[in-house]
């Protein structure tokens, strides 16, 4: 009776352990992902992109004045590895924070994005939804903080 116990014992804690590891949808693991999405607006690497944005993703940029799909993002990001260069010199994520709530996560901050003519701080919000075990971005609102604030 004691070694089948131990087994039983044994092997759930194994696969609830094992289920944990996969969770995606942790506090930690969004906000790395987050950074992740950061350093490929830095760095583009079109692979990222094709494979962390959900399929009807939508980034509405500042007052609307853009909004992207995951095939525009994909694109400009190829483009962009193509020439081997991005018009932006950095990307510092400020302020971070997770909410999470089932499957979906809303992290929201400031990123202060450097690009000519000079740098300019923005306001982010984006919700990533765990879907077959995988978090993806679906949304990203972005808007510039009028400087001074």
């Amino acid at each position: 009776m004691k070694p089948t116990f131990l087994f039983l014992i044994t092997s759930l804690f194994t696969y609830f352990s094992a289920f944990a590891q996969q969770n995606c949808m942790t506090e930690a693991s969004i906000k790395a992902l987050d950074a992740q999405w950061e350093e490929n607006n830095l760095k583009p690497d079109p692979e990222f992109f094709k494979n962390v944005l959900a399929d009807d993703f939508v980034w509405v940029h500042n007052h609307a004045s853009m909004i992207d799909t995951k095939e525009a993002v994909v694109k400009r990001a190829e483009d962009q590895a193509a020439k081997g260069t991005s018009n932006t010199q950095s990307r510092i994520q400020s302020n971070v924070e997770v909410a999470i709530t089932g499957n979906t996560a809303i992290v929201t901050g400031f990123t202060m994005v450097d690009r000519d003519p000079s740098p300019t701080k923005y306001h982010f919000m984006r919700t990533y939804v765990e879907i077959e075990g995988k978090c993806l971005l679906v949304g990203n609102h972005t808007m510039a903080v009028p400087e001074g604030d």
